[in-house]
Parts: C-alpha cells; sequence; structure tokens
C-alpha cells in the first residue's frame, strides 16, 4: 500500500496511470524508470504536485502489461498486445531481463516445455546449431549461418561465400564465431568473428607457422574462462593440432601439434574442462576410421589422458564411439553409441576401457531411413543425449532415464544445444528447430 507523496502518475500515449515509487522500484536502478529516484531509492522531486504526471509518448497497452510485471511478477500478454511489440516497448524500460524471466524459469531438462518450432529458409540439411548467452541461437546450413535473438526473430545472415561451416559458437551475446574448411587455391577457410546482429566481418584469425601466414580449415570450437579460443586446425604441411587465440587481441597465442599415430587436426569435438585447466579433444567415427579422445594440458605442452579403440576387436565395432563428454565431478568420460548405449572411461586411468550400460538404450522399433548420430550434452548436473528424434535426460549419480523430450515432425535431430535458459534441437528434414523452455513457476 503506497502513502500519498509514493504515488507516481503517468500520461502514457494519452492513458492515465497510478502506481508507487516502490512498485516501479523493481525495475532496478538500470531501467528507465530507474532514472526517478535519487541514489536512496527516494523518488525524485519532479511532480510539484500530485495532480501532474509524468508524460512517455509511448504504447499504453504494452505499458500496462509492463507495470502489471513489476507490480505482481507476473507476465499476462493480452491477445490484442503482439509479443513482439511488447519486447521493444520492454527494451526501452530497460525491462527485457524481467520479461525473460517471467517467460520461462531456471533450466530444468525434466521440466522442459516446447516453446516453439522455426522452419529455416536455407535448403539442405542443417550442419549445427549453438545456443546463445541471452537465449537466441545460431544455425549454420552449408556456408550460410542464420542468428537468432531471443524473440527467434532472425538477424541478417551470415555467408560465407561457398566455404562449409564446421562449426560455430559464442564468444558473447553480439558476438560469434565461425570456422570454415578451406577452399583450395583460394587461401580462404579458418575462423573469423562476426557480428550477430549485422553479419558483419570483425576479425579473422591466422595460423603462423614458421613465421608464416597459413591458410588452414578450422573445426571444433571451445572456450575458456580467460578469453581463450581452442580450434582444431588442418593445414596444408604441419599445422595439424589445436590452435589457441586471445579472444580480445585476435592474436595467435600457441599451437599443440598432433603427435605420429594420434588425431588432434581432424577434432569432432573440443571442451575446456575448469577444474583440470585441460583441453578435452575428441575425434569420432566415422570422421577416422578410430575414436581418439585425449586431454591437452597446455601449461605443460603435453598430452595427460589419452584413450583410443585402436586394437579394439571386430566384434565390438556396434560400439563404435560418436560422441563424448567430460564430467569432471564424476572423474570420467561419457560415450555414445549408435544405439543410444551410454559408455563411461574412467579418467584416473591412462588408456582405460568403456563401461558400457545398456540400462540407457532407448532405441525402440526400426532405425529410420535417415538416422542421425547421437550427441551428448551435460548442463547443471543433468546428461542429455539425442537419438532419432528425442532427446533423453539422465540424472542423479547412476545417471537413471528421466524424462524425454520428442515432437511429432521434423525428423531426426541432428544436433541440439543449451543456453541462456534454453534447449535448441536441430532436425534433419525442413530446416526445422525446436526452442524447449522450462516454464516459469506459478506466483503465488
Amino acid at each position: 500500500m503506497g502513502i500519498q507523496k509514493d504515488i507516481v502518475k503517468f500520461n502514457v500515449g494519452g492513458r492515465i496511470f497510478q502506481t508507487t515509487a516502490t512498485t516501479l522500484a523493481n525495475a532496478g536502478r538500470d531501467s528507465f524508470f530507474g532514472a526517478l529516484f535519487d541514489d536512496n531509492w527516494d523518488l525524485r522531486q519532479h511532480q510539484p504536485n500530485s495532480s501532474q504526471e509524468f508524460f512517455i509518448d509511448r504504447n499504453p497497452d504494452c505499458f500496462a502489461v509492463l507495470l502489471d510485471l513489476l507490480r505482481t511478477g507476473d507476465l499476462y500478454i493480452p491477445s490484442n498486445v503482439p509479443e513482439r511489440l511488447l519486447y521493444r516497448e520492454a527494451m526501452f524500460y530497460g525491462l527485457i531481463d524481467h520479461v525473460r524471466s517471467a517467460k520461462w524459469g531456471p533450466f530444468d531438462g525434466n521440466r522442459l516445455k516446447l516453446s516453439r518450432s522455426v522452419t529455416g529458409r536455407a535448403p539442405g540439411d542443417g550442419t549445427a546449431i549453438r545456443a546463445g548467452p541471452d537465449g537466441g541461437c545460431c544455425v549454420a546450413h552449408g556456408s550460410m549461418v542464420h542468428v537468432f535473438d531471443w524473440t527467434l526473430e532472425e538477424h541478417p545472415p551470415i555467408n560465407l561465400d561457398y566455404q562449409r561451416v564446421n562449426d560455430i559458437g559464442w564468444v558473447n551475446a553480439e558476438n560469434v564465431l565461425i570456422s570454415a574448411c578451406e577452399r583450395l587455391g583460394k587461401g580462404d577457410g579458418g575462423m573469423g568473428l562476426f557480428n550477430s546482429s549485422t553479419g558483419d566481418l570483425r576479425h579473422k584469425f591466422n595460423v603462423v607457422h614458421d613465421n608464416q601466414t597459413k591458410s588452414y580449415t578450422a573445426g571444433a570450437l571451445s572456450f575458456s574462462p580467460d578469453y581463450k579460443i581452442f580450434a582444431s586446425c588442418k593445414g596444408r604441411s604441419n599445422e595439424y593440432g589445436i590452435g589457441v587465440w586471445d579472444q580480445v587481441t585476435g592474436k595467435q597465442m600457441d599451437f599443440f601439434y598432433e603427435s605420429p599415430g594420434w588425431s588432434l587436426g581432424d577434432a569432432d569435438k573440443l571442451q575446456w574442462l575448469n577444474g583440470s585447466n585441460c583441453l578435452l579433444v575428441a575425434t569420432l567415427f566415422p570422421r577416422k576410421d578410430n575414436c581418439y579422445i585425449s586431454l591437452l594440458d597446455f601449461r605443460e605442452k603435453r598430452m595427460v589422458w589419452s584413450w583410443s579403440d585402436i586394437g579394439a576387436l571386430l566384434t565390438v565395432d556396434e560400439k563404435r564411439v560418436r560422441d563424448a563428454i567430460a564430467m569432471e565431478e564424476c572423474n570420467s568420460i561419457c560415450v555414445v553409441n549408435e544405439y543410444d548405449d551410454l559408455g563411461f572411461i574412467d579418467l584416473r586411468i591412462n588408456g582405460g576401457s568403456v563401461r558400457w550400460s545398456s540400462r540407457s538404450r532407448l532405441l525402440k522399433g526400426k532405425m529410420p531411413d535417415e538416422p542421425c548420430y547421437p550427441k551428448l550434452a551435460l548442463h547443471n548436473g543433468q546428461l542429455f543425449s539425442s537419438m532419432n528424434d528425442c532427446i533423453s535426460v539422465f540424472c542423479g549419480p547412476d545417471w537413471v532415464l528421466t524424462s524425454r523430450l520428442r515432437r511429432s515432425y521434423g525428423g531426426s535431430i541432428c544436433d541440439f544445444s543449451i543456453g541462456g535458459d534454453r534447449l535448441f534441437a536441430l532436425h534433419s528434414e525442413e530446416n526445422v528447430f525446436d526452442a524447449w523452455e522450462t516454464p516459469s513457476p506459478p506466483i503465488i
């Protein structure tokens, strides 16, 4: 309940609104309404008397929705208010984070609901999808990368002029990093940093070998908290391995060359491990006839752990590893095969065997005509594995199957990604991708 001097009046587009300074303080210091308060959060004396009001030349219907959000913490959007218009108004008032928080809650794989499906505009199957830090995503199709903001509105696409995109990664909400194949005789390929809103190239990352700049193919990408970029690289001579660049300056900092008999430059997956300050590098079937998983310590410039299926009996060919992810808290690496069997490799034993867990098998009935290889992700202590047209969620110390995500069309899932409190799944047919969200808890 507000007292008389706490009441604030607004004239928004000709409609009068009354609220309290206490309600407006919920918007935060950095909001439009934060300017109405002094450093002690007392209302500034802009109004000589209570009969006057602040005039704002904006949409009154959207203002009513946002004011109610500040009052109750709940977001209700009437049918006569377009969501896109509401988001634009929320940006003006500095309330976009309030809207996002009200639309969906903290990420929980067991409570995810399908929010929206988006059909892509590029021909051909998608290569990869990556969730952005603010709830948006980017999707690679051949030589094109389509970037979507958190409202799933598309920005101008990034066109690499027929260079096939291998991987994409969000440096931050404003910049995406793209790795691409080299075209023989063109001197292109490698990695570039692009503005996510405009698609403009901001920086091209070079590989230097023997004091000469080399053309190369960049593959899998990863990032570390101290602003390093890691990428698998393949050159025409000796530039096979993992390159390291400074995210701020764009300069090459290091290069870990692959040793004979091992594979780094063809890596399918890179993952930075904060606990051990090492990089997981996984080269998997069918890119190579054999699978190679290793941990690299760039401080000591050596491989501190490794595993490979070289020499494995032909009878276990059905156990080919299709994806891998490190689980530092469990001292293990989780792997998955084409049957969605989960396997675990002990990080405390160099070159140990895979402990396959058949209880995770989810495949029922006939394989689809064009199956996609399963993918893995780890988020907030939950393990995710895609298989055909669904994503399975595993929880607990024994990684028990607790839920599945599936929709009715779009075909097999060729890639998925988690970030910005959303899960994005890219399907192999019609370039469809889905956005899954955790519903916001009810306001009591």
